[in-house]
């Protein structure tokens, strides 16, 4: 690929594009918000699939019940919206992270990946919107590594570059050789870092409840799930809760830079301490350094009402 084709696919792109969504849906309240702004934006996305990705923590107790979960709050979002003609559009994805960083891990999603890669062209990207463990589009790649010509990857990971332990961020801890995979190959990369960057994309249950109660199935749920979520650690005290995810989905459609703002740095290397390394002879990715907060969430609320 030519500096000027990773530049250009570097850039927001106009129009409607095909895309796939990688989401450990299950692991908190903020992946729903994002698999419902996508499939319901029907003017901007053609998706083209679904894969549920591993995590472990205290809703799972390991990276393939972690994906099993994810798999089926996924296929649960697609009922409450009345779109279960994209339920053969789901791929289960990893049951365990990379053991290195030269052997996939095999799973319907990375199969799916790899070869759906295949259909496009440098000119004509897949885009594929990562929004957990990195492990489902790593494994892709090393099945398919002609994906850093022809797919452009926007991944919520990893946390800003002025943060001291940027690669301690859940979705990149959990499989820094898939990270390192992802950072290295030249892929054309969009990095939205949680902590100190997209953690400004947070809401309360009182505007939740304002905006979204009522508008249909999915707002309700998304309402009920994120306030019970909140008070089962903050009953009776004021909270806040990052919708993070959705950021990642809206990057695609930042023309004009009316959501978030962006620049071009060399490619980091996390590093297995927790750190970055550089070497500014690396190539460039694009990095998502401010969130323009009230105006996604009103995108994001007019998606979601309809």
């Amino acid at each position: 690929m030519t500096i000027e084709r990773l530049f250009i696919n570097l850039s927001s792109p106009k129009g409607k594009v095909d895309v796939i969504l990688d989401t450990d849906a299950y692991n908190e309240i903020d992946d729903q918000f994002a698999i419902g702004y996508m499939l319901k934006k029907t003017e901007k996305f053609n998706v083209r699939g679904i894969c549920a990705a591993p995590f472990t923590n205290e809703k799972s107790n390991g990276a393939a019940d972690g994906m099993e979960k994810s798999y089926d709050e996924i296929l649960k979002l697609l009922s409450f919206m009345g779109m279960d003609e994209y339920k053969s559009k789901v791929y289960k994805g990893s049951e365990r992270y990379l053991p290195d960083e030269s052997t996939p891990v095999e799973s319907p999603a990375a199969d799916f990946m790899a070869e759906l890669a295949k259909e496009y062209s440098p000119e004509h990207p897949l885009y594929i919107v990562a929004i957990g463990a990195i492990t489902n589009v790593a494994s892709a790649i090393l099945k398919n590594p002609d994906m850093k010509e022809n797919c452009v990857v926007v991944w919520l990971g990893g946390h800003g570059e002025h943060m001291p332990f940027q690669v301690g961020e859940f979705n990149m801890w959990q499989d820094v050789a898939g990270a390192r995979i992802l950072f290295g190959c030249g892929i054309p990369l969009v990095q939205l870092p949680c902590g100190g960057v997209v953690e400004e994309f947070a809401t309360t249950g009182p505007e939740l409840t304002y905006w979204l109660k009522g508008k249909n199935a999915l707002c309700d749920y998304l309402v009920d799930n994120t306030i019970k979520e909140a008070e089962s650690y903050a009953k009776g005290k004021p909270w806040s809760r990052p919708i993070w995810d959705v950021t990642a989905v809206a990057w695609l459609c930042n023309e004009n830079w009316q959501f978030m703002r962006e620049k071009l740095i060399t490619s980091p290397i996390p590093e297995y301490d927790g750190h970055y390394a550089n070497d500014f002879h690396r190539h460039f990715i694009k990095y998502i350094y401010k969130i323009n907060r009230d105006k996604l969430f009103e995108e994001l609320f007019e998606v979601l009402s309809r």
